[in-house]
């Protein structure tokens, strides 16, 4: 909130020392590392054996919550805010991801029941990647480009293919004598292969976030301990890359939202989002489930949009879209508010879970 704020200040609506522009080429790289980062580190969060163990409530959350999510907004931005169809389900593909950053003060907390922190924390680290490919090929559908949906989907499929190759051929040079590494650099070993899987996609033009993704959800199955080195470092990279990211998000939020012509149904859409929309899925998703009453509650209130929805809307707006910069504008509005909605409310819904005590079996 304090790096929004400043941002906020900083920016053209204010004092105009940041000018920068949505689609300026700072912005724009700032961007692109900084969700390169969030995927990989995203992907590390579990691996597949810990998700195969672990999947029901999580899983409804994610193929079931996410696509009504998508849905819900995609009616909403047609019907409130008058966005043709396939914009409409592009936004709803852009704000339909949660950030694993706001929900720390939830997963992080004893007192929270372990089996809705393994909810949130399952759903936040996994529901940019799997939101990703839907925002990249309604990214082209929107453009005023033809669209070549064969290349399209080979960008795609290499990303993927190279971000599992390359970690795991590396992981496995390492396991020999001659590529180990010292002690002192294990930190560095996967900061060093999501080095080589960006320069290797960008070489190739494969998809670099998906491969980002693909690429540290092997490394946290192929071998676990290689997560665990980086977790430190990668955890500070991409937090310095995101409080980045969002301090030129909060100057942009200045001169290029609030100085628009928002209008109310900008608003009553932004609103609708953050308290309709990701409820009534989540709601809906987890129908028969164990969760208490409270649990269930919390699970349908705290779905914040934060950086990857944030980056995402950046990507869409180099589309060429003649609605690229309204697409903007609604995200923009939607994702700081839900920052300081959902950031202003974590701790008491910590305090709320707390009070209610024991609530049954901790079964996930």
């Amino acid at each position: 909130m304090l790096f929004l704020a400043v941002g906020f200040l900083l920016g053209g609506g204010v004092f105009n020392i940041i000018p920068e522009g949505p689609g300026d080429p700072i912005v724009e790289t700032l961007a692109e590392l900084a969700l390169f980062a969030v995927l990989f580190t995203d992907g590390m969060r579990i691996g597949l054996r810990d998700l195969a163990s672990a999947w029901r409530l999580p899983g409804r959350a994610l193929f079931f919550g996410l696509p009504l999510t998508l849905g819900l907004v995609a009616l909403l931005a047609h019907y409130v805010t008058g966005l043709p169809w396939p914009e409409s389900f592009l936004i709803g593909a852009i704000l339909s991801p949660t950030d694993p950053v706001f929900a720390a003060a939830l997963v992080g907390r004893d007192e929270v029941p372990r089996r809705l922190r393994h909810l949130l924390n399952v759903e936040s680290g996994l529901n940019d990647g799997l939101a990703l490919p839907v925002v990249l090929i309604l990214m082209h559908v929107v453009s005023r480009e033809p669209m070549q949906i064969g290349t399209i989907l080979g960008e795609l499929v290499a990303g993927v293919a190279l971000g599992i190759a390359i970690p795991w051929l590396v992981i496995r040079l390492e396991g020999t004598r001659y590529f180990a590494a010292s002690t002192a650099y294990e930190p560095l070993h996967a900061f060093a292969l999501g080095v080589v899987v960006l320069a290797v996609t960008m070489i190739t033009d494969a998809n670099e976030f998906l491969a980002a993704f693909a690429a540290g959800v092997t490394v946290a199955t192929v071998n676990p301990a290689v997560k665990e080195a980086f977790h430190s470092l990668g955890e500070l990279i991409t937090e310095l890359l995101k409080l980045g990211s969002i301090l030129v998000f909060g100057a942009l939020v200045s001169s290029e939202v609030l100085g628009a012509h928002i209008g109310w149904k900008g608003w009553l859409f932004a609103l609708m989002i953050i308290f309709a929309a990701r409820p009534v899925a989540i709601l809906i998703s987890l129908v028969g489930s164990r969760l208490g009453a409270r649990e269930w509650a919390v699970a349908a209130w705290f779905g914040p949009k934060g950086f990857a929805s944030l980056i995402y809307a950046l990507i869409v707006f180099q589309a060429g879209s003649p609605n690229a910069g309204r697409i903007f504008e609604l995200s923009a509005l939607a994702i700081g508010l839900s920052i300081l909605l959902h950031s202003s409310t974590d701790v008491l819904a910590v305090r709320w879970l707390k009070r209610q005590g024991a609530d049954g079996p901790e079964a996930i």
